[in-house]
Parts: C-alpha cells; structure tokens; sequence
C-alpha cells in the first residue's frame, strides 16, 4: 500500500495555524518602500489644503461675467504666496496654477481667453468653479487612504508624504536563517572538482525571500552529521522567526533533518507531501518559530519556497494577500493523466490572440535541471489524480513575478 502523503492544501494550513502578526515598527516615510502597513495610513491633511487653481488666468467672482466685462486687475497670487486681500465686484487677481484661490473669487478664465490693457483685462462670460481644484479633492483630513496589511508600493509612499506623514507604522521584518547540509556542496566559484555539488539554493531562496521582505542570514554548509546538524539547529533557533535547511529532508540513511530535529525536541508537524516537484518537505514547529526542511534539489526547494515560506513570510508581517496568485489559463500541450501528487511543472506562459494566458509545459521536468527553470514563465499546476487533457482545455498556473 502506498505510504499516505499530506495535500498541498492541508500542509499549508500547518504552516500557517497559530501564525500571528510580528510587532509593529515605525520607520521613516523614504525607507518604507516594500514594508507592509502594521495599521491603516490615515491622511494628517487634506489635499489641496485650500481651493487652488489648476490653470494660469485670472482668478474672479462668476457673478461679474454673466457676459464679457473688464475688470481691474488688483493684484497676484502665485504657488506659496497667495493674494492676501479680497476680490470685490469689478475686480480680479491674476493667479497662477497651484495657487490657492482668493477671498471673494469662485472660478478662474484661462489667460488665454484675457485681453490685458495696463490694469485692466476683458473677460469672456464663464461659470462658476472652472479650473478651481477644492479643496479635500484628492484626500481630506482624517481619512483612511491605505489599509493595514497592504504591502507599500512607490506610489503608496509618495501618497503617505503628500498625506503629511514623516513615519509610517509597518510590520517588523521577518528574521530568517537557512543552513544547507551536505558533504557534497561547496561554495559558489569552488566547484572544480566533478564531485561536488555548488550550493545554489541558499543564494536564490535568499534572493526570494528578501523580495518578501525577510532579513535572510545564510548559516553555511554543515556537513551530514547528525551532531553537526541538531548543533547548527540549536545555534540559530532562538534568533529567527524561520529556520530553513536545505537537504537531507527525505528518510534515506543520510537524510538527517528529521533526528535532528527529534534530537532538539523539535516536533514535526508533517514529513512528506503530496506535490511534484517536492515530496520530501517536513516541518517542524517550537513555539512559534517554524522549521521547514526542504528538498536539496534546486527547482524542488525553490517550489516549496514559493508554495509553503512565501505565505508564511506574508502571514508574518499581515499581509492580505497571503497566497501567491493562482490564475486561470488554457493548454497549450496535451498533457497525460496524473497521479496521487500534485504536480507544478515548469512552464512557458504566453498570452493568446484571445487575451488568455496559454501554458506549455516543457517536456523534462528533472527537479535538478534549474535553468530551465529560469527559462519559465511560471508553472503549470496539476491536481492529484486529474484525467487527461488535450490542448486548449482549461487549466491552472503560478506566474513568477520576479
């Protein structure tokens, strides 16, 4: 009988049970770029603050140009020094665009349509409010412009300045630690020798996460020794939010992550789950620092990152999208049927003549082949036991959005 393995669904929800909110911190306005909002950004001012005009012309009272008339032009008001008296009948101020409107003026006629003589202009008839930005158009005093748990986009922080804030509140940063095990890993720029393997995972997993908004420290390689591995553990535990290592997660003799985790009273949530590329994921909980125990292979721990640490990372800082978008897309290969995993093949996903996202997977999908990887669009998923399917019928796909 098969061994039973944990939906992608339910090993999920794992990760994420009893997940709560890091702290809040305040960082300034120019650094919170990326950072995900602790609580809603409430505007401290309105915007305009003051009627102001949108054009250059003359800024006057619609009462006096019910049809062509001159009036006086009394004086100016220009962006920071607006006119300081009050337009009385007959009269009008020559404004500038940003300048806030004077007393006594309600529309503005563009200087284009001005006929200037010394002191005097003749104006065409108008209405009222043309070229008058009110004041509170674009956001006023006390309102909620960006919700809590709304990651800060570079208009976001332009908007949260315009809306007079120095500092904003955003989640802490989550603190994030992988150690990569193996005696047959070396570092990038020493793997001359064909016996070796170079430790690619622990650079792109910390490229990812970071784009997440995650302090990564890379703890190195540790070799496969049950002591070396449960002391690395203990090391990085109590300074983390997430523990990762990479490799040695399957229940081979030299797969060593899950005794040591035991060794560290450390107790597995689950081992193993129903997913392609990635089987062999485990995770562990103690209190509330999570270890996930990934697959060595680069495309396997690159999945499992995006499906599994992706989510948490976000759960972490309160984040409202949490999962990672899935969208709706057609075939554009037959594909056989599948088994009892659920499969995320990597794939070239291309918009059709229709609009709709069309996905072709490739036709080797060898967890350790990674520059196929990055010859993708995103992948093509797969549910547990679905029937075959020919070209064009519907399907689902993860784009990457690096």
């Amino acid at each position: 009988m098969a061994e039973p393995l944990l939906p992608v669904a339910d090993a999920l929800a794992r990760v994420l049970d009893g997940v709560k909110t890091l702290g809040a911190e305040e960082v300034p306005v120019g650094e919170a770029h990326g950072r995900v909002l602790a609580t809603p950004l409430v505007a401290l001012r309105s915007q305009p603050p003051a009627d102001v005009s949108s054009m250059d012309g003359y800024a006057v009272r619609t009462v006096d140009l019910s049809s062509e008339a001159t009036l006086k032009v009394v004086g100016q008001s220009a962006a920071g020094h607006p006119f300081a008296g009050t337009v009385k009948a007959g009269e009008a101020v020559r404004i500038f665009t940003g300048a806030v409107m004077p007393e006594g003026a309600d529309t503005v006629v563009v200087q284009e349509d001005a006929k200037v003589a010394a002191d005097q202009v003749t104006l065409p008839a108008t209405r009222a409010a043309r070229y008058v930005r009110k004041r509170g158009l674009d956001f006023t005093e006390g309102q909620t412009l960006l919700p809590a748990g709304r990651r800060l986009t570079a208009r976001d922080v332009g908007l949260a300045a315009a809306a007079d804030h120095t500092r904003v509140a955003v989640a802490r940063r989550p603190r994030v630690a992988i150690i990569a095990t193996g005696d047959e890993l070396v570092t990038p720029g020493t793997g001359g020798d064909p016996n070796r393997i170079v430790a690619s995972n622990p650079i792109a997993l910390a490229a990812l996460l970071r784009q997440e908004g995650a302090f990564v420290s890379d703890l190195g390689i540790v070799p496969d020794k049950l002591d070396a591995i449960a002391a690395a553990i203990r090391l990085a535990r109590p300074n983390v939010d997430v523990l990762i290592t990479l490799g040695g997660a399957s229940v081979g003799d030299h797969d060593l992550i899950a005794p040591a985790l035991k060794t560290e009273g450390i107790e597995l949530a689950f081992h193993r789950v129903a997913l392609r590329p990635g089987r062999p994921l485990l995770l562990g909980v103690a209190g509330a620092l999570r270890i996930l125990g990934l697959p060595g292979n680069p495309v396997s721990s690159y999945v499992c990152a995006a499906l599994f640490i992706v989510p948490l990372l976000r759960k972490l800082q309160g984040r409202q999208d949490v999962s990672m978008p899935i969208e709706p897309a057609i075939l554009g290969c037959d594909m056989p049927e599948n088994d009892r995993r659920q499969d995320y093949l990597r794939a070239r996903i291309e918009r059709g003549p229709d609009g709709r996202l069309v996905a072709t997977a490739h036709d080797r999908q060898d967890s350790s082949m990674l520059a196929l990887l990055v010859g993708s669009d995103g992948l093509l998923i797969r549910a547990p036991h679905a029937p075959a399917a020919k070209v064009g019928e519907p399907c689902e796909v993860l784009l990457f959005r690096d």
